[in-house]
């Protein structure tokens, strides 16, 4: 079945409703509210894409924890191989 809106969407939605930052473990909710059923795959999916678009950083704050944040124009993040 088609979704109407795409998760990347969904999830910028939620990040831009929650002042940009969200743990991983907090966008569930409001995520399937919004979007409905979601793999972890499709999760992952998406938010890859997002943070190669520039448009979210994703990072790690323990092994089981993720902290997704909005970029803004002051944040900056080099590419591979760029040091």
């Amino acid at each position: 079945m088609w979704k109407v809106t795409p998760l990347k969407s969904c999830i910028l939605a939620i990040l831009e409703k929650r002042g940009g930052v969200v743990l991983e473990n907090d966008l569930e909710t409001p995520l399937k509210d919004m979007y409905g059923d979601y793999s972890d795959s499709e999760l992952n999916k998406a938010l890859m894409t997002l943070e190669n678009q520039g448009l979210i950083h994703v990072g790690w704050i323990s092994k089981t924890k993720r902290r997704i944040q909005i970029m803004t124009k002051e944040m900056s993040f080099l590419a591979v191989g760029e040091d």
